[in-house]
């Protein structure tokens, strides 16, 4: 590396001290960092209704390069806070975002420009009409204990799943292992959804979570799946810190060496793969975008997924990085606490969407990679063309930015502007609201700023305040908030996926700390009553994705004239890629930047089928 760009970073590292910023803790397990759009929307496909028989890496891959290093970037949490669960929030393994994937297989990833997949843990899968979703494990693969990666590693994961409210369970009744390498869902409400969840979850081993499935199963089958005892054994399995992870990928964590700036994954000689992946070592930088960002700028990542402000990424660009930009389908949204007025009335949310130029909100907080969706459905605008037709699309309302329209929803509610500019309700009482934000994402944090201020220039006063990104998701969770920051939409192919993120995980429907955002889920919509639960949970029944659409249609429309929330933009990477010490990373024009950046991270999956390895 140039000696101008140590000086660079230097200077990036005094500035952060001299600003008091320590590195923050941790990221949540459901992923930070952020990423640019592509000039072209993803061809992301409905699920398949009957999948394709894939087969899992042939054991005698070719011959590894010798060793090698992949320096990645991720917030984790450190011990003893930070622990080996993987089913729980400060789990260390769940907390490594996409490199999970390197410790605990999934089933299968997901190849978006063309709806293939690439096996890991499954060997093949498909649909067995009408009720059943078969899988059949990939046979050869071994825990680093020494045990087999069977089916019932596979029934001990969904039976820990379903204590902690999983959501296949509103789609599967049973999970059961027919031999040892099949397993059996047993869908009580066939859905095409299911593919993606089983396929995309992290197996677990039987020698760790065992008891407690065992455990959840004797309840299941007593008919106890709440009260007392069902609730004793959430709080057991939330409170259980297993000694060891036990791993079937291709790395193991180096736990005894974990700091607060690093972490190591150590290549597992044995896994099924280690004759495939070419790299030795993976090592994990801790933190969030200011305490990565001086260790882009000097050489020490060479890939990292968090959102980088244009000044930095510009940086990037001169030190003759490469910036990859994948899609994320999803982004920032204005969360509102439904327990709260005004936030419970429908016309004061669409006279907020009116007062917000979504446009500038992402361009001042990502430039290229904050870009504002069209139309809001409650999924990214790149999966719209599949599910609605020209006819339905029309009928949706585009909130561009219309002062007047806003003023005018407002007015018709009796609110009123007082004579010091500043807006108030149909009682007098001056609107002023307090946005909380988390203080960890730089480019979330722009957002929340600039929303502080095109609010206030409105006339609705707003205070920001930055609140630590773990304490924050709670906060919501707990109802313990009037307006903030969250993440809206999900790395999945489905728009149901995206819709229950909000409606049901940010909601009373499935979150477990409190009641969330509370928007009721009975609602109106075109003078007829609406059950959006069950709504959502339809649009994804079946196995017809072509009789799924009309009830995506109905959802979508829901979402765009009631605003339970209001996302302000789709993230699309900004993710600085080095290849100093790494190479083989293909050109913008392969179908592996077509996958979401936190569902199916393409660099990634390029490290698990051996196409980026050392110099």
């Amino acid at each position: 590396m140039s000696n101008v760009y140590r000086v660079l970073a230097l200077f990036a590292i005094l500035a952060m001290l001299v600003a008091g910023c320590a590195a923050p803790a941790p990221t949540p397990a459901s992923a930070p960092a952020a990423e640019k759009p592509a000039a072209e929307a993803p061809a992301a496909e409905a699920p398949a209704a009957e999948a394709p028989a894939a087969e899992a890496p042939a054991a005698e891959a070719p011959a590894a390069a010798a060793g090698g290093e992949f320096h990645g970037a991720y917030p984790y949490q450190v011990p003893p806070t930070g622990h080996l669960n993987s089913f729980v929030s400060a789990g260390i393994p769940n907390g490594l975002g996409p490199y999970w994937d390197m410790l605990e297989l999934v089933g299968a990833r997901y190849y978006w420009a063309d709806g293939t997949w690439m096996p890991l843990a499954a060997a093949s899968w498909e649909f067995q009409l009408p009720d059943k979703f078969v899988v059949k494990v990939a046979q050869g693969i071994k825990w680093s204990d020494g045990t087999d990666v069977t089916a019932k590693d596979y029934v001990t994961t969904f039976n820990v799943l379903r204590l902690f409210k999983h959501t296949i369970y509103k789609y599967v009744d049973s999970v059961t292992a027919a031999d040892d390498y099949t397993v059996e869902f047993h869908m009580s409400t066939p859905s095409t959804v299911v593919e993606r969840y089983v396929l995309n979850e992290h197996v677990r081993a039987t020698s760790t979570y065992g008891a407690i499935a065992d455990e959840v199963q004797a309840l299941v089958d007593a008919g106890k799946t709440e009260g007392d005892e069902w609730s004793a054994l959430v709080q057991k399995a939330t409170d259980f810190r297993p000694d060891t992870l036990i791993v079937d990928g291709p790395f193991s964590l180096d736990v005894p060496n974990i700091t607060e700036a690093q972490l190591s994954l150590l290549k597992n000689p044995d896994s099924y793969l280690a004759g495939v992946i070419k790299f030795d070592k993976i090592v994990i930088y801790n933190g969030e975008t200011p305490t990565v960002t001086p260790l882009v700028l000097a050489g020490d990542v060479d890939y990292a997924t968090h959102g980088f402000p244009m000044a930095t990424e510009q940086q990037y660009k001169d030190m003759g990085l490469r910036i990859t930009r994948a899609p994320t389908y999803s982004g920032p949204a204005l969360f509102f606490n439904h327990d709260v007025a005004p936030f419970d009335k429908v016309e004061f949310r669409q006279a907020v969407a009116f007062a917000i130029d979504r446009g500038q909100n992402g361009f001042v907080s990502l430039g290229e990679s904050g870009k504002a969706m069209k139309y809001i459905t409650g999924f990214s605008d790149l999966l719209l063309p599949l599910w609605l037709d020209d006819a339905q699309t029309a009928e949706l309302t585009v909130y561009e930015y219309d002062a007047a329209k806003a003023e005018g929803l407002l007015e018709s509610i009796g609110f009123k502007k007082g004579g010091d500019g500043l807006w108030q309700d149909d009682t007098g009482k001056t609107l002023d609201f307090e946005l909380i934000f988390p203080a960890e994402f730089a480019d979330w944090s722009a957002a929340a700023e600039n929303l502080t201020e095109q609010l206030n220039n409105f006339g609705i006063k707003t205070t920001a305040r930055g609140v630590n990104f773990q304490q924050i998701t709670a906060e919501v969770n707990q109802g313990n908030f009037q307006i903030a920051i969250q993440g809206w939409g999900a790395a999945n192919p489905h728009p149901y996926f995206g819709l229950q993120t909000v409606l049901f995980s940010r909601n009373y429907i499935a979150a477990t700390e409190g009641k969330g955002i509370n928007f009721p889920m009975t609602q109106v919509v075109d003078g007829a009553e609406v059950d959006l639960e069950a709504a959502i949970v339809k649009s994804a029944e079946g196995l017809d994705v072509e009789a799924q659409k009309a009830d995506v249609a109905v959802v979508a429309k829901a979402f765009n004239e009631l605003l339970p929330v209001i996302p302000l933009w789709e993230r699309y990477g900004n993710s600085p890629f080095s290849e100093v010490r790494v190479t083989g990373i293909p050109d913008d024009s392969n179908k592996i930047w077509k996958n979401a950046l936190y569902g199916d991270n393409p660099i990634v999956m390029m490290i698990l089928d051996g196409t980026i390895h050392p110099k």
